[in-house]
């Protein structure tokens, strides 16, 4: 089959032919008919982001398609049948093995293509807002419910709301009835935030978002600051995020773009009873506690009748074929790409 290889860099990226994969035990084969590009595959191209032990080389974390064929001990998934993925990698190829728990049909209404642009953010979201942090199951840090205790809608900051992930959890916020802040960079993509619904859109290139949140929150009555922050920055918006939380808040990090290391004010965050959490998706095992299969059942189970009902949109920026997949990650790269981009397979 063919597949995109890598040397040193997203502008070395090209097309080979490599051994086709199996469906082992547990595990179907793909057709691949799109996958879409992550900020995840830059990092790997770079040498920054190696795959966790076990997992294919090939740059690519969800694809959708049709299934090829089907391992021993799988049920309920046949051959022929058009499905999207979660990845641990494998999706920049014209085949991928994945295992059967990472498969999820394609939601209604969506198309084959677009529904490539969905497992990766889907998973990333759900698991992390609702999953860790509690938003739409009720639950505040401190372990109260916001019905017991009076309160009103939860509020949450994403950093990067006009990308991939932040334009999907934003949605997926305002589904679940929490107000929103975000963050963006220029007037486009602040216009992008309020569009998909955001209460309050801050451009961060003239704005302090600590200033903006503590404005927007000044009169509420558990005191100013948000419930939870879904940042992909890291050292460089640590201290300024632990500023912006409110009583019993949560900061959930997926990502470091703002490097690994920080300082963190123990005693801000002792006043605040709050909590810091980091997680990572790509590394967790595939069944178990915290397992992706769990994962994965409950975005088809939450999740895709949100994408049904157009609740949650998807957001495809532009269609690539596969052999040009530097071209991909140099416009990912570039920061001008307004929602996700896609690699298609012939």
């Amino acid at each position: 089959m063919k597949a995109i290889a890598y040397e040193n860099g997203p502008e070395s990226l090209h097309l080979v032919e490599v051994r086709d994969p199996t469906a082992g035990p547990g595990e179907v084969l793909i057709d691949v008919a799109a996958t879409a590009v992550n900020r995840a595959d830059l990092l790997q191209s770079r040498g920054h982001y190696p795959p966790p032990p076990g997992a294919s080389g090939i740059l690519g974390l969800e694809c959708s398609g049709r299934i090829r064929d089907v391992g021993e001990g799988v049920e309920g998934l046949a051959v022929g049948d058009e499905v999207c993925a979660l990845l641990a990698g494998g999706g920049y190829a014209e085949q991928v093995a994945v295992p059967a728990g990472q498969v999820m049909p394609i939601p209604a209404g969506v198309s084959l293509h677009e529904a490539a642009s969905l497992p990766e953010v889907a998973c990333t979201v759900w698991s992390n807002l609702v999953m860790t942090g509690g938003l739409g199951r009720g639950v505040l840090a401190a372990g109260a419910r916001w019905g017991e205790v009076g309160l009103g809608a939860p509020r949450v900051l994403l950093h990067g709301g006009a990308g991939g992930i932040g334009s999907h959890a934003l949605q997926v916020c305002r589904a679940l009835g929490a107000r929103v802040a975000t963050t963006a960079g220029g007037p486009g993509k602040v216009r992008t935030c309020r569009d998909l619904g955001a209460d309050l859109a801050i451009d961060y290139r003239d704005e302090d978002f600590v200033d903006r949140i503590g404005e927007w929150t000044h009169d509420d009555e558990r005191g100013r600051g948000v419930d939870l922050i879904l940042d992909v920055m890291g050292a460089k918006y640590l201290e300024r995020n632990i500023a912006a939380l409110a009583p019993d808040g949560r900061l959930i990090v997926i990502g470091m773009q703002g490097g690994v290391k920080g300082e963190l004010n123990l005693g801000a965050l002792l006043a605040r009873r709050a909590g810091v959490i980091a997680t990572n998706l790509r590394a967790r095992p595939v069944d178990g506690p915290g397992g992706k299969t769990g994962v994965c059942r409950e975005v088809v189970d939450n999740v895709w009748p949100l994408v049904a009902a157009g609740d949650v949109t998807t957001r495809v920026s532009r269609e690539i074929p596969l052999e040009n997949a530097a071209e991909a990650l140099a416009l990912l790269d570039s920061g001008e790409s307004h929602g996700k981009i896609l690699l298609t397979v012939a």
